[in-house]
């Protein structure tokens, strides 16, 4: 009896096991898994996942047991039905007219879930009591309707984890955090980008087609439910499984790989995401490896002159007054130039300006998100572990390039052609004495084309022009960060502007019609009067994608950057290696601008600049100096890499490619290994420690 009553659970479990060993397999054969796999990997990477995925189906199925224990024939008889029914009348009363019940405490739309919960069951449960006839029909309509949902699920989130992975290389992570979160965005997102109804409807019919299978299997054990004896024999089991479970999750998702892909293929996405959703913000002194806090910084600030946190920067020329446009292109991989060596001539406008400016050839950007390069333009500081600084409560009042510009009387504003809510920019730009242009702002006239993200790039450009017109009215300079949203999936964008067409939605197409938009933008400058006089900065925020062989493919964080002013800027290219925090501090010290900094990154043409840059994810923190990649990552994990350039026909200021041989700890570089601690441990510490506050 007690075997034939788990019957449900054995068919979920089967289908689940089976829909999770196909996604598996189609990330083996998936075009981004870049490593090969041995039999022996392959075997141990799917062993490892059907456990993973079995673990994780019984915690799974808690809500599905707590519904069959609730299943019962004698709480519908008198006086007890009536009782029942009474109670759950009452508390729906509760919810709906008590006005600071518990519910609404939570805030948001907690209240009406519950309101919705209680009176669906409420109808239910009367019907099942005022009609004992129709009470094993009604059971088994609602039991269909929660092996429905239980299949639904699974199926979904199997089609959820190969489009994250699709966009990622990765399982879940900090970032399908953000898209549970962004839910408008990232609905909008899917809809533009994917033919979502035969996709939708290949779902319905699957979760229909497998629910009915699953029914017909197992509706037989809702006609004679187990006792109260029964029911806690199988309670007792089941409790005892979750147990196991738990303590076996916290084994085998442990378990390494030899590289990134082989880790994630054989991982299950939910205990990722459900880390993810419980670590936005990672204490660096509580993961990471330390050294004695005053040697890190000590270590980090001997770059620096004078070596101190709170220093001042007195240049010999007298200062320039000129504005000052950032630019931040959203996922611009250095790879889509054709100075690095790309031929499908993507971004002519952004190629033949690069020849005109001060390009850097050799930068890198901090991170794989948006977030994370506005973080690097705006603070100029390594970043740190979890979340970025603009997504964490703490994040207003710091030492910001705005803040450096509006002491010199400057206007300073941040324009964004989507809604600025979206990733907490509109509060940490806000928060932090930036006026804000965005979505609001325009008019319906305005906008000639527009999806989820935000108004087409070329509409922002210009707004931004007028935005610059009015403040050049003003008398005052103006400092304006403008973050471009065109170049991101479903890359749409108005027909007719390029020779991709604007349904194509292809990333070429997305990246074309960045560089067409900015173009604009160049032509409509140019005929200002405010033109001359002003600096501008063209930066991508982070690469098209981080999926790699290795924690932090390099390849994956190269970005072009370049400063251009007409007849300012002489044409020139610096090939030494820097990172993106190094690029504010470089543009305020080509204006000789004389200020109290607490920037991180350095201006590179000052005489104590040293090579090297910043790159991670939201855990593994790497640091590139002198042909060394050292990652640290939690658990005081410490890898490093040897980069060897790989060898091609472009000149070696271009070519972002190298093979990152990994080291034996005895072959480690230590003097990197403990400028990488200090870096980032020093840089965690100071946030704190609000010592990077204005």
């Amino acid at each position: 009896m007690f075997v034939q009553k788990t019957k449900p659970f054995l068919y979920l479990g089967i289908f689940y096991l089976i829909i999770s060993l196909i996604i598996r397999i189609v990330f083996f054969f998936h075009p981004i898994t870049t490593a090969s796999f041995g039999v022996f990997e392959i075997l141990k990477i799917i062993l490892v996942g059907v456990l993973n995925d079995a673990l994780v189906f019984i915690l799974a199925s808690t809500f599905l047991a707590l519904y069959f224990l609730f299943l019962s024939n004698s709480k519908y008889q008198k006086p007890y039905g009536q009782i029942i029914l009474g109670i759950l009348v009452l508390f729906f009363l509760y919810i709906l007219l008590i006005p600071n019940n518990i519910f609404k405490q939570y805030g948001g739309s907690v209240a009406e879930i519950a309101l919705a919960f209680i009176g669906l069951k409420i109808i239910c449960f009367a019907l099942m009591l005022f009609l004992p006839k129709q009470r094993l029909k009604i059971r088994n309509i609602l039991y269909f309707i929660t092996l429905f949902l239980y299949v639904l699920l699974i199926v979904f989130n199997a089609v959820s984890e190969y489009f994250f992975y699709n966009e990622f290389g990765l399982r879940y992570n900090f970032i399908a955090v953000d898209y549970l979160i962004y839910t408008n965005e990232v609905i909008g997102n899917i809809m533009e980008s994917y033919p979502v109804v035969p996709l939708f409807s290949a779902i319905f019919i699957v979760t229909l087609s497998i629910t009915f299978f699953i029914f017909k299997k197992t509706k037989k054990e809702l006609s004679d439910l187990p006792n109260l004896k029964q029911k806690f024999i199988l309670l007792g089991s089941f409790i005892l499984l979750v147990g196991v479970s738990l303590f076996g999750l916290n084994f085998t998702t442990k378990i390494k790989g030899n590289s990134v892909f082989e880790e994630e293929i054989q991982a299950n996405g939910l205990p990722k995401f459900y880390w993810a959703f419980t670590h936005n913000e990672l204490d660096y002194f509580q993961f990471y490896p330390e050294i004695n806090q005053s040697q890190a910084e000590k270590n980090f600030l001997s770059q620096f002159a004078p070596p101190v946190l709170k220093r001042n920067i007195v240049p010999a020329e007298p200062e320039l007054k000129k504005n000052v446009v950032l630019i931040s292109i959203e996922s611009l991989s250095a790879d889509f130039l054709a100075h690095y060596g790309n031929t499908q001539k993507i971004t002519p406008f952004l190629d033949s300006l690069a020849d005109k400016s001060l390009m850097f050839t050799n930068l890198y950007a901090t991170g794989n998100r948006t977030v994370r390069g506005l973080e690097a333009l705006t603070l100029c500081i390594p970043p740190t572990a979890g979340e970025s600084i603009i997504k964490r409560e703490n994040n207003k009042n710091k030492f910001t390039t705005g803040s450096v510009f509006k002491s010199k009387g400057y206007d300073v504003k941040f324009l964004y052609g989507g809604y600025s809510y979206f990733d907490n920019m509109q509060d940490f730009y806000a928060g932090n004495g930036y006026d804000i242009v965005d979505r609001n702002n325009f008019k319906p006239e305005e906008i000639t084309f527009a999806n989820v993200w935000g108004v087409a790039d070329e509409d922002m450009a210009k707004k931004a022009i007028q935005t610059m017109n009015a403040e050049a009215k003003s008398g005052k300079p103006f400092f304006n960060h403008w973050m471009t949203v065109s170049n991101h999936r479903p890359f749409t964008y108005p027909e007719g502007k390029i020779d991709i067409p604007g349904n194509a939605k292809s990333r070429e197409g997305g990246v074309k019609y960045t560089d067409y938009a900015l173009k604009k933008f160049f032509e409509m400058a140019k005929k200002q009067d405010w033109y001359k006089n002003t600096v501008f900065v063209i930066i991508a925020d982070h690469c098209a994608s981080s999926a790699g062989d290795t924690e932090l493919p390099m390849d994956k964080y190269r970005i072009p950057a370049m400063v251009f002013s007409e007849g300012f800027i002489q044409p020139q290219k610096f090939t030494q290696t820097m990172s993106q925090i190094d690029v504010m501090p470089t543009v305020l010290g080509l204006l000789n601008f004389s200020y109290q900094s607490k920037f991180l990154g350095q201006d590179v043409f000052s005489k104590e600049f040293q090579p090297k840059a910043y790159v991670a994810t939201y855990q593994d923190l790497g640091f590139v100096k002198d042909n060394y990649l050292t990652v640290i990552s939690p658990l005081r994990k410490i890898k490093q890499y040897a980069l060897v350039q790989q060898k091609n026909n472009l000149a070696p200021e271009f070519n972002i490619y190298f093979d990152e041989n990994p080291l034996k700890e005895k072959e480690q570089n230590k003097p990197m290994v403990d400028a990488t601690i200090s870096a980032y441990q020093s840089t965690s510490f100071w946030l704190k420690k609000n010592q990077l506050n204005r």
